[in-house]
């Protein structure tokens, strides 16, 4: 299976070295790489299983590279491919919790991955304008597409995506005129991703307990698990939700109980300003705060690397099982015509979502006239050109680095 797969696996770890941007900004790349280069999946399966993983826990992104790899090579390659996505994020947000004494964040920022983000918000409208060509047909996605927009503009909530994935989908089903096509044999639906998901989430609660109570020597790393693992389960709407779940968790709640936090203030927001600059999933940044509530017990092993390394298996984790036993019912549920009527509404929502996500995105830089420079060039380059998007990513940090160093 590894050899046979060896092409699409070397495409992840390139698309794992220079995606960035968040879910959005990772969509752009997602076709450029997977549906124009590759053909793994066609433009309208990446929307759909988008769309799915937008309504589940966890990082959205992430979720929808597994779903690619789950197509080509079932939930091994699936596995495999997670890991080596994940990789080069975690490793990088690793060695900044080690490094965070040491060094200028803000300079990296300013110098380097100068025009990274406005090369994201590039990405992010052609994948936009892309979708636009398959998801918007008539008056009523193009009425939905602009509501979830305005809607996403004035509310930054994380429940704000899937409430509006939902209201979307109900409204297309006033339509009676779409009928499924048929549709391939639906996989078998695996319960034991989901009583291993629900186990591991009553034993890590209930030994975070234990060891809490109890004094146990190792109770840190108990609640580390339990702590990532739960954020893991319930974190909907991406990096935003995290972060103040992460304050509340760390800083917020240790100091209600009259504690020192468990990592401060500026520590966790610094990790939040790195991660923006590094490619790959946002939710890399637990490597970093896992490293980081650990320090005081030393570097290597029960201590700040293996830290790094139990909160990314924790985070991870839950959205990877629940992915594996919900999208076989997914499957089996959108050969139904309300389900199926329903795609077309959500599919018009993540447009809407994702031009927002580019505005919002925007507002968030410095306003200088060469960002809107660089967005434009970014879309041009990946609109009317056949260059790889990865080739895009590494002329805008040469160029960074060049002209800021």
């Amino acid at each position: 299976m590894f050899l046979r797969h060896l092409p699409f696996l070397r495409a992840v770890t390139y698309y794992a070295f220079t995606a960035f941007g968040g879910p959005q900004g990772h969509m752009g790349m997602m076709i450029k790489t997977f549906v124009e280069k590759r053909h793994d999946v066609t433009e309208e399966e990446l929307l759909e299983y988008n769309a799915f993983c937008q309504m589940m826990p966890g990082p959205s992104s992430t979720q929808t590279v597994m779903l690619i790899a789950m197509k080509r090579g079932g939930v091994p390659l699936a596995i495999l491919s997670l890991l080596l996505w994940i990789m080069p994020a975690v490793l990088i947000m690793s060695a900044f919790s080690f490094l965070i004494t040491y060094i200028d964040t803000r300079n990296i920022q300013t110098t380097v991955f100068k025009y990274i983000q406005p090369m994201s918000v590039g990405f992010v409208c052609y994948a936009a304008a892309r979708m636009m060509k398959n998801s918007i047909k008539h008056v009523a996605t193009i009425g939905i597409m602009t509501g979830c927009l305005l809607v996403t503009l004035v509310l930054h909530q994380p429940w704000v995506f899937p409430a509006l994935l939902v209201v979307a989908g109900v409204i297309s089903n006033f339509s009676d005129k779409r009928i499924p096509d048929p549709q391939h044999k639906p996989k078998k639906i695996n319960w034991m991703n989901l009583w291993l998901f629900g186990a591991l989430f009553l034993v890590a609660g209930a030994l975070s307990l234990l060891a809490r109570t109890n004094n146990w020597q190792n109770a840190p790393l108990f609640n580390l698990f339990e702590n990532f693992y739960r954020f893991g389960t319930i974190v909907f709407g991406g990096g935003q939700a995290l972060q103040y779940l992460m304050l509340l968790q760390f800083v917020t709640r240790p100091r209600a109980l009259g504690m020192e936090p468990v990592v401060t203030t500026p520590e966790l927001l610094t990790g939040f300003g790195i991660v923006q600059a590094v490619p790959g999933p946002v939710f890399s940044v637990c490597a970093y705060a896992g490293g980081l509530a650990m320090h005081h017990f030393g570097y290597g092993v029960g201590g700040q690397l293996f830290g790094s390394i139990l909160a990314t298996i924790a985070v991870f984790l839950p959205s990877t099982l629940l992915l594996f036993f919900f999208f076989p019912i997914y499957q089996k549920l959108k050969q139904h015509v309300i389900i199926y009527r329903a795609l077309e509404g959500i599919n018009a929502a993540i447009v809407g979502i994702m031009w927002a996500s580019g505005i919002i995105l925007f507002q968030t830089m410095d306003f200088e006239w060469t960002n809107l420079v660089v967005v434009a060039i970014t879309f041009a380059i990946l609109n009317f050109t056949k260059i790889p998007a990865p080739y895009v990513v590494i002329g805008w940090l040469l160029l960074g680095y060049t002209l800021n160093k």
